[in-house]
């Protein structure tokens, strides 16, 4: 079967983004990319810093309550419905919960053949990379690093500390079958 899904899940700024717009530019079909932060980002504001929604401490620690979690659902068995009516699909995802959030995304995914990747990066270095941009609440690198990969089980890995994306996209597109 050919690959449908590739999950990719890291840490903030361990460079999920820039490695799936290059697999989009690697593949050979076209591949339809959903990012976590495009499901924050269509939250209403309400949801932010509530103890239903999505909250950002200032060290960088990320809670999410029930609302949030009803919605991810949501999201989660929509992308699966996208991948199921034809179109491959890119999650770019942070596993705020480790395993348990790979066994959500297991459930959602039930039936299609999925390549999971870890997308590793030294804290330090996605840490630089987070300050460098104006959308991350700083901490959010070096608390996520590790806690993402806490009981998920992976394909595949790559490390992007001293890998640039392209080169990650060409060993990750080396392992989705046609």
């Amino acid at each position: 079967m050919a690959t449908q899904v590739i999950v990719l899940n890291g840490g903030s700024s361990a460079g999920k983004s820039s490695l799936a717009r290059h697999l989009q530019a690697v593949l050979p079909r076209p591949w339809l990319t959903f990012g976590v932060d495009s499901l924050i980002e269509a939250m209403p504001r309400s949801m932010q810093d509530t103890d239903g929604g999505i909250e950002f401490a200032p060290d960088g620690a990320v809670d999410v309550g029930p609302e949030f979690m009803a919605l991810q659902a949501a999201w989660m068995e929509g992308i699966a419905a996208t991948a199921r009516a034809g179109a491959p699909v890119i999650i770019d995802d942070v596993f705020l919960g480790g395993g348990a959030t790979q066994r959500r995304w297991r459930r959602a995914l039930r039936g299609l053949d999925v390549l999971w990747v870890g997308v590793r990066c030294d804290a330090a270095v996605a840490a630089a990379r987070e300050t460098a941009r104006e959308d991350r609440v700083p901490g959010m690198a070096e608390a996520q690093a590790g806690v993402v990969h806490e009981g998920v089980v992976y394909d595949l890995e790559v490390d992007t500390t001293h890998t640039g994306s392209p080169a990650c996209a060409k060993i990750i597109a080396a392992h989705v079958t046609a």
